[in-house]
């Protein structure tokens, strides 16, 4: 009895997908739970698995076609339930016989491996044993992290390249290392298809901005404390939670307390209904420069998080949305989102709300450089101090400038003054 297999809810506010790339052709055997397409939504890229084993008989969706959830995508089941082709067939010669099989060669010895628990498919689990690879070290990129078949083939590929590189002579040390190229040179000269996130992306920037009246203020942060503070920290920090310490985890969290004295910049605007929604939490939208583009997962509740925790939410998904591995609904709920464009060595940019937002914080790269100190006596000297830049977009359809400074302002404050070294067991 054939299958159908039909779009799944993919989050609480997803109700269509665009077919992104088939992984089966039809008359191709899927096992149960294999991915047999990939889908986009306006959050995020997945894959949809096949329910049962059996033959591909029918695609009901071709390639960038957008589907509704619950929508019948393809029909798995036994060859003989394939559609009966339109017209006559077409005469063949009787076949010739078979020659008779080679006898089989004996197995080889397989190495014994260690137990895996997680879920893979019986051809994943096959290929693994067939080729000595351990399951329990290789990443999934499929939905929820699931081991693919494309994932072990990377893993054998990768355990031959590193054998013949162990037996190859050692090359003789270059005079000058080389400048590694840009991962898109090879795009130079080329005309590509935009993907689904790009074109969702481009529309929502360019609605913004339509949509508000942005304009950006920036203050200059001296993070001489924080940075005391971090250095002290982050080492054991790392061993014990397995992420890092980030400055972007100490503005976070200034910022969450920030916005608690000024509510106006953690709110929503629907003009055309009128109303201003001044919200109850801080859910802090943080931006991911990801393979296939910009993503913004949510940090819900980042209000009741202190530094650390904070940091370990930040890594968590960063590292999901970077690896495909990040759920819809962790994507959708931001009441006030910041960009770090410093960690690419930016010093400032002008970033573009993200609706329904009427704000969005943009950290700079931290330099060192000399400023002018004033000390308790009022005298003046010129010291190293590790600087930053924050921008604020704001939307001028509620946010004021002076609403803007003094936000600002607080969060300057809150960054060089305030105590965050007792959270780490650190004294003033």
């Amino acid at each position: 009895m054939s299958t159908e297999v039909t779009l799944p809810t993919l989050g609480e506010s997803v109700n269509e997908a665009t077919i992104s790339r088939w992984l089966k052709e039809v008359g191709e055997h899927v096992d149960a739970d294999e991915p047999l397409l990939e889908v986009s939504t306006d959050k995020v890229d997945t894959e949809v698995p096949s329910p049962v084993s059996g033959t591909l008989l029918e695609t009901r969706f071709a390639e960038d076609e957008v589907a509704q959830v619950g929508a019948v995508l393809a029909v798995v089941g036994e060859p003989s339930e394939a559609p009966t082709p339109t017209g006559p067939a077409a005469s063949t010669p009787p076949a010739a016989p078979a020659a008779p099989a080679a006898p089989a060669a004996p197995p080889a010895p397989r190495a014994t491996l260690p137990d895996f628990d997680g879920y893979v498919t019986p051809l994943v689990r096959k290929l693994a044993t067939d080729n000595g690879i351990d399951l329990a070290a290789v990443t999934g990129t499929g939905v929820g992290g699931r081991i693919r078949k494309q994932d072990v083939e990377t893993a054998i590929e990768a355990r031959r390249a590193a054998a013949a590189a162990a037996s190859a002579p050692a090359a003789p040390a270059p005079v000058r290392a080389s400048k590694a190229p840009s991962p898109d040179a090879a795009k130079r000269g080329t005309t590509e298809k935009m993907t689904n996130l790009r074109k969702i992306v481009a529309t929502r920037m360019r609605d913004s901005l339509q949509i508000s009246a942005q304009l950006t203020a920036t203050v200059e942060i001296d993070l001489s404390a924080i940075a005391r503070v971090r250095a002290a920290a982050k080492n054991e920090f790392r061993k014990r939670e397995g992420v890092g310490l980030t400055y972007l985890a100490f503005i976070t969290k200034a910022a969450t307390e920030a916005l608690r004295d000024f509510p106006k910049v953690n709110a929503s605007v629907d003009q055309e209904a009128g109303t201003i929604t001044y919200h109850d939490s801080e859910d802090i939208g943080i931006a991911v420069d990801t393979p296939k583009g910009l993503m913004v997962p949510v940090i819900k509740d980042a209000g009741d998080l202190n530094v650390g925790g904070i940091a370990k939410r930040i890594g968590d998904l960063a590292a999901r949305a970077r690896d495909g591995r990040i759920g819809p609904d962790e994507l959708n709920g931001a009441t006030f989102t910041i960009t770090n464009y410093g960690s690419t060595g930016t010093l400032f940019d002008t970033p573009i709300i993200n609706q329904p937002n009427v704000a969005i914080l943009g950290t700079g790269a931290m330099v060192k450089r000399p400023i002018v100190v004033t000390d308790a006596f009022g005298d003046d000297t010129v010291a190293i101090r590790p600087m930053m830049y924050l921008s604020l977009t704001y939307d001028h359809r509620l946010v004021d400038g002076a609403d803007a400074s003094r936000f600002l302002s607080a969060l300057k404050a809150r960054l060089e003054e305030g105590d965050f070294g007792g959270e780490f067991g650190q004294t003033q």
